[in-house]
């Protein structure tokens, strides 16, 4: 599909608030919570002059243009702020999770060359203690709750920055230049900055917001608004949120994402749209239908749940030219459940949730059917930091769920004879950071971008991912096995947390399940059960009812591919003991290093 956006010739991101505050000041662009934990708004003549006067404090504190300031904070309003005024001031943000290790942020610190960094809280400031003697080129570190960004502002005031020195900042800027240095996951290594310029996110978030206008655009009276609640150091999150303020969606920002906190800022604030990875939408599932069983009314549920994947399957037949769509009964029948089920569903997302933008890993058609059924449109993409997030998507009204879509706008995709996944496109970045020169170094010679994913196409051009290329199990009879489907459709069972398929020079594939720890709760408590997790894990019922999950899982695969043992772990996977990346990935090699024994014991006679 050609672009829908002309690429700019000139500027930056760091004009967005400046040209939303002169075309449109009085729009609500965000929303913060004051003391009381009430949601202001916040227009964009109002945003537009709190970049301007941190970005001068910026400048008053020495940092010049090119320089990398980076951001380490759980999202929040200030996060969006700091972004857009250092852009203002010419300088190169670098996010870091706010969950990493003093080594991990210190790696980042160091490859980057940044001369500030930005986080939550002092505690935050303190915790890189003796790795801060090793970073010679940081120079400030402040933290949002103890007032630094306010008295960043103030020096700016106070030391006299003009308006014309700023003007003169963002006008060194245009598309070529880099805006973010962003670092992968780091799943199979060392973690890579990735050099996204200013006219890879402006081809990135322009052609998403034109392709998916239902979603950025206002319809009616109604004006569009999303509570990010995704990390802005993930890239998934941060194009949305980008694209939030170029299209002037109001955009609120949720620092926790336990259940609680999540649940009672959406219910407040109440959202159009919502971007989430399958996990939070299997949550969502899973907690209705464990209230559900509580209540007695669990088969009612499950009733719902099959009328309103029916009702998916058929409007998506309606969408692509195949079918009729949802008859008169299932539309009934849908009406009879919409008040009992899928109602009390849209409201744990805040009620007014009308679409749902899905990434970070295959979302499958079990729940994307039935969040149809239930009246959310879902749009499933694809992207990796490299393409600066989404470089494939579902369009409107065109769904083909349990793919991943077309190429955006603009974008090109082919497949290697392996079956890898090659893009090429505007949104495909500089290249690698280069720690010593200071500078992208491009990652083909030809512009076509090898993935490392695995997928293919149907008769239509709609992508399926099908794996990992690094991942191929090769077991001792010689069947490849692509462990990723079977892992994600395992993962959205109610009682795992993480599941590891394993298989390569064995003679069959096997699995390792972490448990869930709110499933678990409830499954021992619906059955009177008080059973340490330590003895959990060889409970007979427990694996009667995984051996269920293990077989409807296989019916994916060929029996030589399918999983013939598993074995249930008393932990979990956790991302300090290294098994897993700050974006919940599982670290694959050291996953089977470290639980070489529990492998080994799948494969004993």
């Amino acid at each position: 599909m050609p672009a829908l956006a002309a690429p700019p010739v000139r500027g930056s991101l760091a004009d967005i608030p400046f040209d939303n505050a002169r075309e449109e000041p009085a729009a609500p662009v965000l929303a913060r919570k004051d003391a009381a934990g009430r949601w202001q708004d916040v227009t964009a003549a109002a945003f537009a002059e709190e970049v301007a006067a941190l970005a001068k404090g910026l400048i008053a504190q020495g940092l010049a243009p090119g320089e990398r300031l980076a951001i380490m904070a759980r999202t929040r309003y200030e996060w969006t702020l700091l972004d857009f005024a250092a852009w203002a001031a010419g300088l190169v943000t670098v996010p870091v999770y706010p969950t990493s290790s003093a080594f991990q942020t210190r790696a980042i610190l160091q490859d980057s060359g940044a001369v500030a960094l930005a986080v939550e809280t002092a505690a935050a400031a303190a915790a890189l203690g003796p790795e801060r003697d090793r970073l010679a080129d940081l120079a400030h570190v402040w933290a949002f709750e103890a007032g630094d960004l306010g008295r960043l502002a103030e020096l700016g005031r106070a030391t006299g920055v003009t308006d014309a020195e700023l003007a003169a900042r963002r006008a060194r800027l245009g598309p070529a230049d880099p805006a973010t240095l962003m670092y992968t996951s780091g799943t199979t290594g060392r973690p890579k900055g990735c050099v996204l310029t200013h006219g890879n996110v402006f081809a990135e978030i322009d052609n998403a917001v034109e392709l998916l206008h239902p979603i950025f655009r206002a319809t009616s009276e109604e004006q569009p608004a999303t509570l990010l609640f995704l990390p802005l150091s993930h890239v998934f999150g941060r194009m949305v949120a980008l694209g939030c303020l170029r299209a002037r969606v109001r955009l609120g920002h949720a620092p926790s994402i336990a259940t609680e906190d999540l649940l009672a800022d959406l219910a407040s604030f109440r959202p159009t749209f919502l971007l989430a990875i399958p996990y939070v939408l299997e949550k969502v599932f899973n907690t209705g239908r464990a209230t559900a069983e509580r209540l007695g009314r669990v088969s009612s549920y499950d009733r719902a749940a099959r009328i309103a994947r029916r009702y998916g399957e058929e409007t998506e037949a309606q969408q692509l030219g195949t079918g009729p769509g949802p008859g008169a009964g299932l539309r009934f029948a849908r009406g009879v459940y919409d008040p009992l089920v899928y109602r009390r569903i849209r409201a744990a997302l805040g009620g007014r949730v009308r679409y749902v933008i899905s990434g970070g890993s295959p979302l499958g058609r079990r729940l994307g059917t039935f969040y149809t059924g239930a009246g959310i449109e879902l749009f499933e993409g694809y992207g990796l930091t490299e393409t600066t997030a989404a470089v494939t998507v579902t369009p409107p009204q065109q769904q083909r769920l349990g793919t991943v879509g077309w190429p955006m706008p603009g974008a090109r995709l082919r497949l290697g004879a392996d079956g890898e996944v090659f893009l090429k496109g505007p949104q495909v970045f500089a290249g690698y950071w280069d720690a010593q020169t200071r500078a992208a170094v491009p990652a083909t010679e030809d512009g076509w971008l090898p993935t490392g994913d695995l997928g293919s196409l149907d008769a239509d051009g709609y992508l399926t991912l099908t794996g990992r290329k690094s991942e191929m199990l090769i077991t001792t009879g010689g069947k490849n096995v692509a462990p990723a489907p079977l892992e994600d459709w395992l993962r959205a069972h109610p009682l795992v947390s993480q599941c590891l398929v394993v298989g390569d020079a064995r003679p069959f594939v096997g699995a390792l399940f972490t448990l869930d720890p709110e499933g678990i709760a409830h499954w021992q408590q619906m059955r009177r059960k008080n059973v340490p997790l330590e003895r959990l894990a060889q409970d007979p019922e427990l694996h009667e009812t995984l051996q269920r999950a293990v077989d409807e899982a296989n019916k994916l695969v060929s029996r030589p591919e399918s999983i013939r043992k598993f074995a249930v772990l008393a932990g979990q996977f956790t991302e300090e003991a290294g098994h897993l990346t700050p974006s919940q990935k599982m670290k694959r090699e050291a996953l089977v290093r470290d639980f070489a024994g529990e492998i080994d014991a799948l494969y004993e006679r």
